[in-house]
């Protein structure tokens, strides 16, 4: 790949949200000019806070808007690019229509980006917010990998749009975008497969999934048990940063795993119980098992997707993020405490 230039703007999608809204942080506090596209740039709510630190920090802010699934809506905000963040994707777990709300905007928004950068005269590279959903669909899955850990070179093979239905949409999503690259010598594609994204944003979110979770850790919802989850974590400002570097580092290539460490629900509920105390609601025990698959219908939890994540690791490699993106992890520690943090300043908890 040849060098972005630096006087270039730089394209993020979706950039209100959680991951986007600190990248753009980033880029506009280093000087960069971000062409912010947004379904609705006349929603104040979505643009006060980044035109506000945009009016405090070297780099300038213009918003277009643009829609994940209205074909060449990226064109005009393409103009003039040679990076683009591709970040925007709805991240729920629980959906009425998983095609409507997940696969649909996921696959068809990752192709109607790159097509307008396919018709772009300008744009070099593309950096794909991923998941290491698109790795591993299941914490069991890794019971079929030598080792027990799962790398880059690993795909989901578990999911389908009945069970796990995200990261069977992030699976299709990421598969589209790597058969485009194959189609086309414009432009250059570098992947971010992060792990549970968590920390605080630069506004709190009450509609980011990572924050509903830290909700129910913290208001009750699990104080008769924890779910017996293993996660796989990682603080927001890593990624935001893992995606700068992807998208500046010339030896960038391929798709990059994004982990700072693994807590089960009840170690991240102890973590906060260290700083809070009896303050909140916190669990002090974990959920066994068969208690779990026996009455998580009731909560929304199939019973595949207990038998199949409950009591097993989630365990990945991300040995190539230190050593290509030369990424430094915050101690998860920190992050949880810092995200619950914002969570009850914010009167969300």
């Amino acid at each position: 790949m040849k060098s972005i230039d630096p006087k270039s703007p730089i394209l993020v999608t979706g950039a209100s949200g959680y991951l986007a809204g600190w990248i753009c942080k980033k880029l506009l506090e280093q000087g960069y000019t971000v062409h912010a596209a947004i379904r609705n740039p006349e929603d104040v709510s979505k643009t006060q806070t980044l035109n506000k630190i945009a009016q405090n920090s070297s780099g300038q802010i213009r918003w277009f808007k643009s829609d994940l699934l209205v074909e060449s809506s990226y064109l005009e905000t393409m103009e003039g690019c040679e990076l683009v963040f591709h970040t925007a994707s709805p991240f729920i777990n629980k959906v009425k229509n998983p095609q409507r709300d997940l696969i649909d905007p996921a696959v068809k928004g990752t192709s109607n980006v790159l097509r307008s950068a396919n018709a772009s005269a300008s744009v070099k590279r593309v950096v794909l917010t991923s998941s290491v959903a698109a790795v591993m669909g299941d914490t069991k899955d890794l019971k079929t990998i030598d080792g027990g850990v799962a790398d880059e070179t690993h795909w989901n093979f578990s999911s389908n749009i009945r069970h796990q239905a995200y990261s069977f949409s992030k699976t299709l999503a990421e598969k589209k975008a790597w058969e485009m690259v194959e189609q086309q010598s414009k432009w250059d594609l570098v992947v971010i497969n992060p792990t549970l994204i968590l920390g605080p944003g630069i506004q709190a979110s009450a509609s980011s999934e990572s924050f509903k979770i830290m909700k129910q850790i913290g208001d009750g919802t699990a104080k008769w048990g924890a779910p017996g989850l293993d996660l796989a974590l990682v603080d927001v400002r890593d990624v935001a940063d893992a995606h700068i570097k992807a998208g500046f580092n010339p030896s960038a290539k391929g798709r990059h795993i994004i982990s700072a460490d693994h807590k089960t629900i009840l170690e991240i509920s102890r973590i906060l119980y260290q700083r809070y105390h009896n303050q909140y609601h916190l669990p002090k025990t974990e959920l066994p098992k068969w208690v779990a698959w026996l009455v998580g219908p009731l909560f929304g939890l199939k019973r595949k997707m207990v038998s199949r994540n409950f009591g097993y690791p989630w365990l990945v490699n991300n040995q190539k993020s230190i050593d290509v993106l030369n990424l430094k992890y915050r101690p998860i520690e920190t992050t949880i405490k810092e995200h619950f943090q914002q969570m009850i300043e914010e009167k969300m908890i």
